[in-house]
């Protein structure tokens, strides 16, 4: 009687832990299918990329993509508007299930998180008047730099320039207010930013100095999703092949996604 007892609580238990490890194995995929709506994280204040309209309508490369995957996987899409450094903790917090907002893949963001393959991409630079003389990392010496917080740029710039002050901002809605208000004369940021800087200050003639990087972003997940990084990887692949990724960057971008991250098909 006591084995037989015993055999029924160890197979109990073993039915619960089975029940938890399934619960634990349990991918998002399904629960955004479940719900209906896939929750994506995007900063709005990310020109070309992510902003808003004459109509206070989020638009931009990413919110169009966002729309495409959400199209195709057959849900609503939810933007959950964000500042650029809340793009990963808003992902860890559960708050969205993906963020589709300029987060360029790099080593040590993926040891926190998943990345899709690259579904476009980002040009960084570092810019300034045009009668400035500046050629290189060296030439930032004891000048003082603007960029975004918790960028790619912010990593490049504060790793090679380690002799410049360099001025952190929350968005590039601040850090392009910065540089036109004349706080900063030196940026580390993206030639669509650089653009709305000149239409905002045209006679301050800003152009790029030197090239810092040409990044792949990716579509990002929480680790331990294995179903919906299979899904969203196939997405891009196909929607890359086809070519309406590149038709959405270059709607806004005005030029073919970069051949250093994409080879023509």
């Amino acid at each position: 009687m006591k084995s037989t007892r015993t055999f029924a609580r160890t197979a109990l238990a073993a039915l619960m832990l089975a029940g938890i490890t399934q619960a634990a194995l349990a991918d998002q995929f399904d629960d955004i299918k479940k719900a209906g709506t896939i929750r994506v994280a995007i900063a709005i204040g990310t020109p070309l990329f992510s902003y808003t309209d004459a109509n206070m309508q989020p638009t931009g490369s990413d919110v169009d993509a966002a729309a495409e995957l959400a199209k195709d996987l057959g849900v609503k899409l939810e933007i959950v508007p964000i500042t650029t450094a809340a793009r990963i903790p808003t992902l860890q917090a559960r708050r969205a299930d993906v963020v589709i907002s300029a987060l360029s893949i790099t080593e040590e963001r993926a040891k926190v998180v998943d990345f899709s393959v690259p579904y476009s991409a980002i040009t960084i630079l570092v810019s300034a008047p045009k009668d400035m003389k500046i050629a290189n990392y060296a030439d930032l010496n004891g000048k003082r730099v603007g960029l975004t917080r918790a960028t790619t740029n912010d990593t490049i710039t504060t790793r090679e320039a380690k002799g410049a002050e360099i001025m952190r901002y929350e968005d590039d809605a601040t850090l392009i207010t910065s540089v036109v208000t004349g706080q900063v004369d030196i940026f580390s940021s993206t030639p669509s930013n650089m653009g709305e800087i000149n239409k905002r200050a045209p006679g301050k003639n800003f152009e790029m100095k030197f090239s810092q990087l040409d990044s792949g972003l990716g579509v990002t997940m929480n680790k331990g999703e294995p179903k919906l990084k299979e899904w969203i990887d196939g997405w891009v692949t196909t929607n890359i092949k086809n070519g309406k990724l590149n038709a959405i960057y270059k709607k806004y971008h005005g030029r073919d996604l970069p051949t250093t991250v994409f080879k023509p098909a």
